[in-house]
């Protein structure tokens, strides 16, 4: 019974508002607002990067169950916004929680859906026996050029999650996906900042794949909406996850739980993690949750999740902030402070 041992999330505090980001460029707050869903996001702080965010939530992870770091055999960072081109974020993250050296670990990159591709990976390592642990992280801060419409959604934060088959929290009894080579969203060696084609973003991109991984699942169990209770899907803004969730046959209340995106923004990889991760927070024992990431370029990886009683005996939730705590009491900055935190201001050397 291979599925989630712990898990933890991690969220910085800054937040920029979408009407500061809409007066610097002239444009309509209340129309971005009204489109996207979204009314503000997090920004990282100015010492905060993919690794120190993928280290507080794996470290939040740990802080919730007793595990021995040195039982986990593998760990993998999803992220496309790795510090370094050449090193890895992995080993960092196992050398923060004292995971090294006996361990394997590699950087994974497929838009926002790199993440819930670590947790599969890990899935399969753990399930043949080669490790008995496995820590799959989704973690982003996200780029979004100066008056782009990215830049009014692309975020910061990520979830961890400790993959094993000992008397884990929620059993994972199923994943597929379903890919292609579709072009919504790229970004070329050297450029700071993402481009996006347009029209091929919603219907051809989020929508064929999400749709057709979580139809997909169904399929493979037997399973239709009615049958979960919570559902979590990618959020780049509000409106995408929302629609697609009501063509699945989700109502609102299954979704509401796993929906942040309009109060931090796309956190990317991090993106259907966190809201994982927020529904944990409150899930019980029994609850079934349904899972659905999407990563541009494109791909979707469905989950059929079941909670087990471990939730309440084994593993201490209040040892580590949920994501409404890490949601709660913003600090606020306006876009100087916001740019200057981005790297947006490129200094004389």
């Amino acid at each position: 019974m291979v599925g989630i041992i712990t898990y933890g999330a991690y969220i910085p505090r800054f937040r920029v508002r979408v009407e500061e980001i809409a007066r610097v460029w002239g444009a309509n707050p209340a129309e971005i607002t009204g489109g996207l869903g979204v009314f503000e996001k997090s920004v990282p702080d100015l010492d905060e990067n993919t690794a120190t965010i993928a280290v507080e939530a794996a470290r939040s992870a740990l802080a919730r169950r007793k595990i021995n770091p040195v039982d986990i055999g593998a760990v993998y960072v999803g992220s496309e916004s790795h510090p370094y081109a050449v090193k890895p974020t992995a080993v960092t993250v196992g050398e923060a929680i004292g995971a090294t050296p006996v361990m394997t670990a590699a950087d994974y990159e497929f838009a926002c859906k790199a993440g819930t591709a670590a947790i599969q990976t890990c899935m399969g390592l753990v399930g043949s026996g080669m490790i008995r642990y496995g820590l799959a992280v989704g973690a982003d801060i996200a780029q979004g050029a100066p008056g782009d419409a990215l830049e009014y959604t692309a975020a910061a934060g990520g979830a961890a999650f400790l993959i094993g088959s000992e008397n884990p929290i929620a059993e994972i009894t199923q994943t597929v996906s379903y890919t292609s080579d579709t072009p919504d969203f790229w970004r070329r060696e050297g450029q700071p900042y993402p481009r996006h084609g347009g029209r091929f973003s919603g219907d051809p991109g989020y929508f064929k794949h999400v749709l057709g991984a979580s139809r997909l699942l169904f399929e493979r169990q037997g399973t239709e909406a009615a049958d979960y209770d919570y559902a979590v899907f990618h959020q780049p803004n509000a409106k995408f996850p929302t629609r697609a969730a009501k063509m699945l046959g989700f109502s609102d209340e299954k979704t509401k739980p796993g929906l942040v995106v309009p109060k931090i923004g796309n956190t990317y990889s991090g993106a259907s993690p966190v809201g994982l991760a927020a529904t944990l927070d409150i899930a019980e024992p029994g609850d079934r949750i349904f899972v659905c990431s999407y990563g541009s370029g494109s791909g979707s990886d469905a989950f059929d999740i079941r909670v087990t009683d471990a939730i309440t005996t084994e593993i201490n939730r209040s040892k580590a902030p949920a994501v409404a705590d890490l949601i709660s009491e913003p600090r606020y900055l306006d876009y100087a402070l916001y740019a200057r935190h981005k790297g947006k201001i490129v200094m004389q050397e």
